[in-house]
């Protein structure tokens, strides 16, 4: 494996950042926020984005983007109760699909606690058959190339 896909990333590496609070839940046995909850601040930060910015309306966008890939390396724990801040960048923007690598920040901390990507491919809500990303999609996520 690449050492760059497992180094710890600074801020400065990511376009945007969406804070997320965690919750008595996420913490585990082991006393931190478990690891499957990573996964949900991946996607709840890739999602506010896309609404605060007009890129998505759950209830009524005729494309939507499903998660077909999700990856996350780990380096410092994390427990209830913290704000994290998600650090978000697109890495890949293809026909259907797109490529974020985000990163999960205590706080306003300078290294990440943890970073991933995820992939989501673009589908219409009713078939769910693949189409192209939408163009107003497609200008917001230019900005955070």
């Amino acid at each position: 494996m690449s050492e760059k896909l497992t180094q710890v990333r600074p801020r400065s590496d990511f376009a945007a950042f969406e804070a997320v609070d965690t919750r008595w839940e996420d913490n585990d046995a082991y006393g931190h926020v478990n690891n499957v909850v990573y996964y949900s601040f991946f996607d709840t930060a890739v999602n506010r984005y896309l609404i605060e910015h007009g890129g998505l309306n759950v209830l009524d966008s005729p494309e939507i983007g499903l998660v077909v890939e999700t990856h996350c390396h780990y380096f410092s724990s994390i427990a209830f109760p913290a704000t994290v801040e998600v650090g978000l960048k697109v890495v890949h923007i293809g026909r259907s699909s797109v490529k974020y690598e985000l990163g999960i920040f205590k706080g306003d901390q300078d290294l990440c606690s943890a970073w991933g990507h995820f992939v989501h491919v673009y589908v219409n809500r009713l078939t769910q058959k693949t189409v192209n990303i939408p163009n107003k999609v497609r200008e917001i996520l230019q900005k955070l190339v």
